[in-house]
């Protein structure tokens, strides 16, 4: 591809994803829309419940409501009056309270984006303190930490949190929202786990690239570490700014566990009650609200993003930093595979059903090594029998998510504009509406928790290809007669495929708490399944007497994230060359190591 191909390449990428973010724009509206008609639960029946739960459904009442509402004349019929409604500004009335959708969006959504603000704030934070050793220190590590923090359900640290600086201290409010004081402890609830996958990204990308030539010549000068510093940051930040935009708008609207948790007005608990309640006009205004915002979010990452690579990108004389795979002692992984085996095999010689209602909340003893849960039921033998469940459902979804995101990143248009779309969807909205089509059931989960966690790692992989068939490397390699499928499969795929995998292990466990998640709705696995994620969600009912509970699948699901990570650096460095091939012939201008 020459470099007026690659320009004109470049300049058809916001026309594809334009077209891509209106088509799913229509269809996301469409299918909430046809909610009350897929489900196949009568929506007149619903709302009256949701009304008034006292009076009788009675067939005179159940045609009132249908009146009222004017569902007998179809979904299509009722999409038609709300899309002309919305051109005028007017989001519809809320079937159950009767009042006007725009001001219960608008004021869910000025409640999640405070939130949002405070704790990609904590994130930022934290991720400046995962980065610093590898930035400032020149010290490395394989991010088992950071993936731990990733791996930390929100919902129980947000009620950890609660329990210890809200009861027991009485520091922080506990609930309600009301001022700067009630944000506190939701943004560290949502903020740690976001910190540690932002900072696991932008570690994982740092080596490559404090090993260039640029940085040996600049420190030998005398240049300041902030000056080194700032320069590695703005080399690795492009392909990563999409991460940045899309862990933003998951903190908006995938935050109905901590809302919950805490009573806080936002968008995502207000859409969650709309979908269980079928109030269609505020579910459909809150769905909207968050499409936009996803879509205004991704335009300004691709606008920084842009701005981040200069004109390299337009002229295809990007320069790639070399592949520096992290190394990692393998006794790090090993250790954690040795500790999840144990308690995983020791678990299953142990009955997971037995209920022993004498021996509830009992604490860790010989015959009980990890306690009992509030059935009495052991809960080393719980976590050992769910072991396989969660970790299988999750690792396929992983997989699925990765080529998923391997194939679209070969499309970085219609990946851009898809992974907007997808991503400002709340899981459970898309678990109700799978549930509603398919019914409930460790399927319908696992099917609605893979259609929403390819975006990440879509974006990340069609930026890297965007930069990869922007540099000036594969211009040389093309001008050699190089042909397309050695260049495919011997940098492209090496470049993309390698950071992508990474970044997928990262979000295992988060994928195996969405699971967990649609499954405490009623939507995914169903109780007495000893599923890790059902195991946390019983076990929040009680966290303040018997926190072993829920410590036990939280902490293994943290050293699964840790062995996933470790162990995937410690097989790389093993097989990594000592001198990456690319570093060779695409050495960065020492004077300018962004190449604008």
């Amino acid at each position: 591809m020459r470099p007026r191909q690659v320009r004109a390449w470049t300049r058809a990428l916001p026309s594809a994803a334009g077209a891509t973010r209106a088509l799913g724009l229509l269809a996301v509206v469409a299918a909430v829309g046809l909610l009350p008609w897929l489900s196949g639960k009568d929506p007149a029946l619903t709302v009256l419940r949701a009304r008034s739960a006292e009076q009788e459904p009675t067939k005179e009442a159940l045609d009132a409501v249908r009146r009222d509402l004017g569902l007998d004349a179809g979904p299509l019929s009722l999409l038609g009056r709300w899309a002309s409604g919305l051109v005028r500004g007017d989001l519809g009335t809320s079937w159950v309270s009767g009042t006007e959708v725009l001001p219960s969006v608008v004021s869910g959504l000025q409640v999640s984006l405070a939130l949002m603000g405070a704790a990609f704030g904590v994130a930022l934070v934290l991720a400046g303190a995962l980065v610093a050793s590898v930035l400032v220190r020149g010290r490395r590590s394989a991010g088992a930490f950071a993936a731990m923090l990733a791996a930390v359900p929100e919902f129980l640290l947000a009620t950890v949190a609660l329990l210890v600086c809200g009861v027991w201290l009485g520091w922080l409010p506990t609930s309600g929202w009301q001022g700067p004081r009630y944000m506190v402890l939701p943004a560290l609830a949502l903020g740690v786990p976001a910190g540690g996958l932002l900072g696991r990204l932008v570690a994982d990308a740092l080596p490559g690239v404090l090993d260039e030539r640029w940085v040996e010549l600049w420190r030998g000068a005398g240049v300041s570490r902030r000056l080194i510093a700032g320069a590695a940051l703005k080399r690795v930040l492009p392909p990563l700014v999409p991460q940045f935009g899309m862990v933003a708008v998951g903190l908006t609207g995938g935050a109905v566990a901590v809302e919950t948790v805490f009573a806080v007005p936002g968008i995502g608990r207000t859409a969650l009650g709309a979908a269980k309640s079928q109030d269609l006009p505020l579910l459909q205004g809150a769905v909207l609200a968050l499409l936009t915002l996803g879509l205004a979010v991704g335009a300004l990452a691709a606008f920084t993003r842009r701005g981040l690579l200069g004109p390299a990108l337009r002229d295809a004389s990007l320069a790639l930093p070399p592949a520096r795979p992290v190394r990692t002692h393998p006794a790090i992984p090993l250790t954690l595979f040795t500790l999840l085996v144990v308690v995983i095999g020791w678990g299953l010689l142990r009955d997971p059903y037995a209920v022993h209602t004498a021996d509830r909340l009992t604490a860790p003893s010989w015959s009980h090594p990890l306690g009992t849960d509030g059935l009495g039921r052991d809960v080393l033998a719980r976590l050992g029998h769910g072991a396989a469940p969660t970790v299988g459902t999750a690792a396929a979804v992983c997989l699925l998510s990765l080529l998923a995101a391997l194939a679209l990143g070969f499309l970085p248009g219609v990946a851009a504009g898809a992974a907007d779309i997808a991503n400002a969807l709340p899981p459970v909205i898309v678990g109700i509406l799978v549930a509603a089509a398919a019914g409930p059931g460790t399927g319908g989960a696992a099917l609605a928790v893979a259609l929403i966690s390819w975006p990440p790692l879509a974006a990340h992989a069609a930026a890297l290809v965007q930069e990869v068939r922007a540099s000036s490397f594969l211009l040389a390699q093309r001008a050699l007669g190089a042909p397309p499928w050695w260049i495919l499969t011997r940098h492209v795929l090496p470049s993309v495929a390698a950071p992508v995998a990474r970044h997928a292990l990262l979000r295992l466990p988060g994928i195996a708490l969405a699971l967990a998640s649609l499954g405490f709705l009623g939507l995914g696995a169903q109780p007495p399944a000893p599923e890790w994620g059902l195991l946390l969600d019983e076990s929040r009912a009680y966290v303040e007497r018997a926190p072993w509970a829920a410590l036990a699948p939280a902490v293994a699901l943290a050293l699964l994230a840790g062995l996933a990570v470790s162990g995937a650096a410690s097989a790389q460095g093993r097989h990594a060359p000592r001198t990456s091939p690319r570093g060779k012939v695409t050495p960065v201008d020492p004077v300018d190591p962004v190449g604008v």
